[in-house]
């Protein structure tokens, strides 16, 4: 091979992990895009939408949430993920409070209309809660205004949460207040009477499905965050489990 060759494949190489590590945010550049708000009245059991918290409160999310357009949700990977925001000044001095920042979690998806809406692809939007919204823009404002953002890390309140729903063999794990990157791209569950881990599939947002029939034993549980890093939680929920309720871990990514 010659030396030609070898640089070009090593350019290739370098452009490859550049792309990954801004697909994953960890440069911390700021990125363009627009945010919008919605939810004047409602309640924080209506604000966890596509990703299936019922309550972003519960959840460990507060009121600091946002819908996002597709090319951020990912399907639903997004769920749980931070972004830290802050009005874009220089483009939009009227409406944009001067270096206001703030972060919001990830919990709904913002449906593109396909008529050059603003959550269609391929932009970036962010459709806030108002009391997020309000946080970096004027009150008055009731449009869009022009935002910079950046994938940051969760910090969240206590452990890793777990919500077991489902009925006989279909269980259904809602996953929630997870630190770090905050968006799971795997799990595994293992019960008490099991020598190995069983994977998860992803049945919508932050909502993970087995046919397993996993009652009467402790459960453990296995988790791969986007940015790779792995915890597991052993028995954190007992075999006295019920479906509906919610078991919180001792164990938090950082």
């Amino acid at each position: 091979m010659g030396p030609f060759v070898t640089l070009s494949v090593l350019v290739c190489q370098l452009f490859f992990f550049v792309s990954l590590l801004n697909l994953k945010g960890i440069n911390g550049g700021w990125l363009n895009a627009h945010a919008t708000f919605y939810g004047a009245n409602q309640s924080p059991a209506t604000l966890g939408g596509a990703c299936g918290y019922d309550n972003t409160f519960h959840a460990g999310f507060g009121v600091n949430t946002a819908a996002v357009s597709g090319a951020l949700y990912r399907g639903g990977e997004a769920c749980g993920a931070c972004y830290q925001l802050m009005c874009n000044y220089r483009a939009d001095p009227k409406w944009c409070l001067r270096r206001s920042v703030i972060t919001v979690t990830t919990t709904n998806f913002c449906p593109p209309n396909n008529n050059g809406g603003w959550c269609d692809p391929p932009r970036h939007h962010f459709d806030m809660s108002m009391p997020a919204f309000f946080r970096i823009a004027r009150q008055g404002n009731e449009g869009i205004v022009p935002v910079l953002y950046r994938r940051v890390s969760c910090t969240r309140r206590g452990g890793v949460r777990f919500t077991l729903r489902g009925q006989s063999n279909f269980n259904l794990v809602m996953i929630s207040n997870v630190g770090g990157s905050g968006d799971i791209r795997a799990a595994w569950v293992r019960g008490a009477r099991a020598r190995s881990w069983a994977p998860l599939n992803r049945n919508w947002g932050a909502n993970w499905q087995s046919s397993f029939d996993l009652r009467n034993q402790k459960l453990s549980f296995k988790l791969t965050l986007v940015d790779g890093k792995t915890l597991e939680f052993f028995n954190v929920v007992p075999s006295t489990w019920r479906f509906g309720q919610t078991f919180s871990s001792r164990n938090q990514f950082s």
